[in-house]
């Protein structure tokens, strides 16, 4: 099908300057014979009524939407016609003018627009976040994910269909977090649409996450509806933990972690267990339960290691086989090296250190020493859990690093559990990104 370009009388705007390099193809015809040449299985596209903001996109670069790709980089877009506003919708075109998909429109972004929709014919409204927002909750449901814990996230960002929204539930209290100019522009009726569906005494607001700065969104956090109550609880697998909502790290807890906890309960028996980051004492407090003989937990955060000692308590557990350290973790990792101390197991959950693969060579190199001194630091049987959630490091390249930390340590180690995050973390298939959570269980050689 061919059609006439748009009109160049209609009000349009060039392309950001951005460059993006994720579909760069090489063509041995011309321009007219690419866009003339028939294409396999090719399915016919009609764009939505004029007056509609739109993006048009350059020739060849609609290939990732059409494998349901959700964003579209800035180097992709050819001009954007109309004048839309940070947030709007907008139709998503190729350079025929036929339609690809409705998405969130951001100037600023080196993501231009996230895709709402694939459907032509459905409005994005009110009801549209309903009847998602409805969705990704029966999903949860029917996979019975509420059964071993009062903490979860209901919606998981692109991969529930909902691209820049994550929304953690801990107990009566929903956290909703906006990290994009779509979700921010249906503020209201997201949380109108939660409130109805979840019923909860709160939801509170942490959009404060860094990527909002690069959506030219400024950050913010607070009550948006009901009541904050002072003491948030979440209940994990019958263990009891203190959640800061307000302050705390991303949401107020690491919910992708549980299942990794569980785990980390059942190789605890009789060992003595370095937990390196360990933030409120997730992990540690699942090793004590399981037999472990010893924890030592290393967070540089006073704050969290103080509610570390609360959850400690409030779940009965042995205090004296716990021991909280406040320090940066690389320091006292050699300073336990030095001291020549070892231990059976020891899990490495560090923050962010890459949030996009421009900063995976840096990221790199951190965690190569900390996997370095962690591999130095056990006894030979001693297991190894360690982890990544830096998005820039891919699962195979995290692989390596580890690899290379083993062979620098002079041991050899044997892969005996691959973990990611729990299963209300999704991953959408045409959405790799949303895997962002990687780790092992590595044993070494005895």
């Amino acid at each position: 099908m061919t059609s006439k370009k748009p009109d160049s009388s209609r009000s349009r705007r060039p392309a950001g300057g951005n460059r993006d390099f994720r579909n760069k193809s090489r063509h041995g015809k011309n321009p007219a014979e690419r866009r003339n040449a028939p294409t396999q299985n090719a399915v016919p596209r009609t764009r939505p009524a004029r007056g509609q903001p739109a993006i048009i996109l350059r020739e060849g670069r609609e290939k990732s939407l059409l494998r349901r790709h959700p964003w579209v980089f800035s180097g992709a877009v050819e001009f954007v016609e109309g004048t839309p506003a940070n947030g709007d919708t907008v139709a998503i075109c190729d350079v025929q003018g036929g339609f690809l998909a409705w998405g969130a429109y951001s100037a600023g972004s080196q993501i231009t627009a996230r895709v709402w929709s694939w459907d032509k014919d459905e409005a994005i409204d009110a009801a549209f976040f309903r009847r998602k927002i409805a969705g990704a909750l029966n999903a949860r449901e029917s996979l019975g994910l509420r059964r071993d814990s009062s903490g979860l996230r209901l919606i998981h960002a692109e991969s529930d269909g909902l691209p820049g929204l994550i929304v953690d539930q801990y107990g009566d209290v929903v956290v909703m977090q906006l990290g994009s100019a779509g979700p921010e522009r249906w503020r209201d009726a997201i949380a109108d649409a939660l409130q109805e569906l979840c019923n909860p005494v709160c939801i509170y607001e942490r959009s404060d996450s860094d990527g909002r700065e690069l959506e030219g969104l400024e950050k913010r956090t607070g009550v948006l509806r009901g009541t904050l109550p002072e003491h948030v609880e979440v209940v994990e697998h019958g263990l009891r933990f203190a959640v800061d909502v307000a302050e705390g790290q991303k949401t107020g807890f690491f919910l992708d972690q549980r299942d990794n906890r569980a785990l980390t309960e059942t190789l605890a028996k009789d060992r003595d267990v370095l937990n390196c980051f360990c933030y409120t004492g997730g992990f540690s407090l699942y090793a004590l339960r399981g037999g472990a003989k010893s924890v030592l937990s290393i967070d540089v955060s006073g704050d969290a290691l103080r509610i570390a000692d609360e959850n400690l308590k409030n779940n009965g557990l042995d205090a004296a086989k716990a021991k909280w350290q406040e320090a940066d973790v690389f320091a006292a990792l050699r300073k336990l090296r030095d001291q020549g101390k070892q231990f059976d197991f020891i899990i490495l959950d560090p923050p962010k250190f890459a949030p996009t693969a421009a900063f995976a060579e840096k990221a790199a190199r951190g965690y190569k020493d900390i996997n370095l001194l962690g591999f130095k630091l056990l006894r030979p049987g001693g297991l190894l859990a360690t982890y990544s959630c830096s998005g820039g490091i891919s699962e195979d390249l995290f692989q390596k690093i580890i690899a290379g930390a083993a062979l620098d340590a002079g041991v050899d180690a044997q892969i005996v559990h691959r973990l990611h995050a729990s299963a209300d973390h999704p991953t959408l298939l045409s959405f790799p990104e949303g895997a962002y959570l990687k780790g092992l269980v590595l044993r070494v050689a005895g």
